[in-house]
């Protein structure tokens, strides 16, 4: 079997597509083993989550920070310290700088709640309600220096109800994006391996 590359998870907040990942990479089969989960935010309630399940988690607080790019050379450095060969975004609350981006070009993914390139940026699902789209949903796309910007590796689509909201779409899309992720990470972790 290919090496599993090792694979930091970033997040700012609860961690559900982290632990849907962690819970993913358990299988012996599964390309991607997931080695860090790192956030920008100390208090996030998915790091607790994080060590709950045995994995090794690092905060490093961006607001100690003077600039993005110096919080980011500090990420970048505890990512080198763990020996990390992927990135995968879960809900991580922080636009990347060109820096850090061509660092990892290649490498790193992220989720994202719309049907890319449709609603970039925040706000999706009342964006989507707003503009009467008959479906709203999520993709999981390359990293690059445009927000939300990169090529999809793959995406699911959710119908919007009439008596949606964006709370009670956002609710279903999560749901989605539970069994989304692990897909696209094994996607393009495989497509990195293959490369090598």
């Amino acid at each position: 079997m290919t090496k599993r590359l090792r694979t930091a998870v970033l997040i700012s907040g609860r961690g559900s597509n982290m632990m849907a990942l962690v819970e993913a990479a358990q299988a012996p089969d599964y390309p991607a083993e997931i080695a860090l989960v790192l956030s920008n935010k100390p208090k996030a309630a998915g790091l607790r989550r994080a060590e709950a399940a045995g994995i090794a988690t690092t905060a490093i607080d961006h607001t100690a920070f003077d600039t993005r790019e110096a919080f980011e050379q500090a990420m970048d450095v505890a990512l080198r310290e763990h020996e990390i060969d992927f990135i995968a975004c879960a809900g991580f609350m922080r636009v990347m700088t060109p820096w850090f981006v061509s660092r990892w070009e290649g490498r790193m993914i992220n989720i994202h709640p719309s049907l890319l390139p449709k609603y970039k940026g925040l706000n999706t699902h009342k964006r989507a309600i707003e503009a009467g789209d008959a479906a709203g949903g999520a993709s999981v796309h390359w990293v690059v220096v445009e927000v939300d910007g990169g090529t999809v590796i793959d995406f699911e689509a959710v119908s919007i109800r009439p008596e949606d909201d964006e709370d009670s779409l956002a609710r279903r899309v999560l749901d989605h994006e539970l069994h989304l992720y692990p897909r696209a990470l094994s996607k393009a972790v495989m497509t990195v391996q293959r490369q090598k």
